[in-house]
């Protein structure tokens, strides 16, 4: 696959905003291709395009399977899988928020938890043990939040994201 300048730019930023994020350079960036790619592609294909080891490849694909941004596809007449990603961007981002959610939210609520129940919260200086309280309520609010957000329609999400900027503004000018 030949790429354009303008998606090449695109794959290489997305792969350094990746691990911005926390995320393997090279997971994001086939994410990306296989986001602005028309169809499905091969392991292969997407190594050659990527100009990345295979293993590479195969390891960041089973990376964006666990987080179930891709998804295998078969073509007739093709043994290969060929791979591909949603093309909305809403889809993605309800996706990586649920994922995030449960790979760090629900484990850090846990911990929380478990401090605010345990008898040797007690031991720790009132400050701390108010800090770990209202760290467990701020992150609470915002799951619940996030939780709430995610269950709305795209069309609803855009809606009240701009009534959201829009509330802001008055609120500030006031």
């Amino acid at each position: 696959m030949k790429l354009t300048p303008i998606t090449e730019r695109f794959i290489l930023h997305w792969g350094e905003m990746g691990a911005r994020w926390g995320v393997n350079r090279t997971v994001a960036q086939i994410h990306a291709l296989l986001f602005l790619s028309e169809q499905p592609l091969a392991a292969d294909e997407i190594a050659q395009t990527l100009s990345v080891a295979r293993s590479n490849v195969s390891m960041s694909l089973k990376e964006l399977l666990a987080w179930r941004l891709v998804k295998v596809t078969h073509q007739m007449g093709d043994r290969r899988d060929h791979f591909e990603t949603s093309k909305d961007v809403w889809e993605l981002f309800k996706l990586i928020v649920e994922g995030r959610k449960q790979r760090e939210v629900e484990p850090t609520l846990a911990v929380l938890n478990e401090f605010l129940a345990s008898p040797d919260l007690a031991k720790e200086t009132p400050g701390a043990a108010e800090r770990i309280q209202k760290t467990r309520e701020f992150i609470q609010i915002l799951t619940t939040w996030a939780e709430e957000m995610l269950r709305q329609e795209p069309a609803t999400l855009m809606k009240l994201l701009k009534m959201g900027a829009k509330v802001s503004n008055f609120v500030r000018n006031k």
